[in-house]
């Protein structure tokens, strides 16, 4: 079977759409890359774009896109709600098929380095992590762009590559390999972002919520809403639905409602048809009853 490896890299740019494209470009290019989905918010000021490849394609369209993003995003004159911390912010690689977390980890720690190399700090994290502190993407990137050029400094946050130093203009990137994730945001009909901000810290796991889900609260300007947005680190085991009910189940007690909600980037299908078993109550459900399924199993 061939090998295929997912990559899903958040840029710092989300309204610019000439700008997003120039970046785009650079995985296009690359024969063989198979581009899944690119989405921007212009409130998170956020781009993520999702891209599936042998490991070397991965890795080739995961440099070339850094490189280019490095060139075009100046992290000084960056406003957005989605915490971050650099023009390139996070690369995670995921196995997808004949792959290994290992590999992925391989493939992230070479595509570190060559980050560093331009100058721009580097942290390794997830499953790639060098320290314990550094497994969690929240740990690392707490304090932001702005909090990291005192941060850096400390020992405890020296870069994996790239100088102990805070590039200005391009800020830090974090390199990891994880399992597959559902990034899974709902949307509050209050433009209060506190109340959004106390349901994301009940919700997520570091505040005694669920727990494979991390959460915060961000405010959607053109809107005038707010939104819990998660990270569902392990679907299997904390599901969608079950974030789903337990934000509804928070909002009620500030007298808020959910309006809607979205899925950032693709999802495993199984994370939608648990979601469907749920709510229609269906009975000895099994994925080979899912048509598109079955005719792909068979080709």
């Amino acid at each position: 079977m061939k090998k295929l490896m997912e990559c899903v890299p958040n840029f710092s740019e989300g309204r610019d759409e000439a700008l997003v494209e120039q970046i785009i470009d650079e995985v296009r290019k690359i024969e063989g890359i198979t581009i899944l989905d690119y989405s921007s918010d212009k409130d998170h000021n956020r781009t993520v774009l999702t891209m599936i490849g042998s490991p070397e394609q991965v890795k080739e369209a995961a440099i070339n896109s850094a490189k280019k993003a490095t060139e075009l995003i100046d992290m000084s004159k960056h406003e957005g709600a989605h915490p971050r911390m650099g023009a390139t912010d996070v690369i995670p690689f995921t196995p997808v098929a004949s792959v290994t977390i290992e590999e992925c980890v391989k493939i992230a720690k070479e595509v570190g380095a060559e980050i560093g190399s331009w100058g721009i700090p580097v942290y390794l994290y997830e499953d790639a992590a060098t320290k314990p502190n550094r497994t969690n993407l929240t740990s690392i990137r707490k304090g932001q762009y702005e909090g990291f050029f005192e941060k850096i400094k400390e020992d405890e946050w020296k870069p994996d590559f790239g100088p102990q130093e805070m590039n200005a203009k391009s800020g830090c990137t974090a390199v990891g390999a994880r399992v597959p994730l559902v990034a899974f945001n709902v949307n509050l009909d209050t433009p209060n972002v506190e109340i959004a901000d106390k349901i994301a810290k009940r919700v997520r796991h570091i505040g005694g919520g669920l727990r494979y889900v991390k959460a915060i609260g961000l405010k959607l300007e053109d809107r005038n809403q707010t939104q819990v947005s998660m990270n569902l680190v392990n679907f299997e085991k904390t599901s969608v639905y079950q974030a789903f009910e337990m934000v509804k189940m928070e909002a009620r007690r500030y007298g808020v409602n959910v309006v809607g909600s979205e899925v950032i980037g693709t999802v495993p299908m199984k994370s939608l048809i648990d979601v469907a078993e749920y709510y229609l109550q269906i009975e000895n459900f099994n994925m080979n009853q899912i048509l598109e399924k079955r005719l792909l199993d068979e080709q």
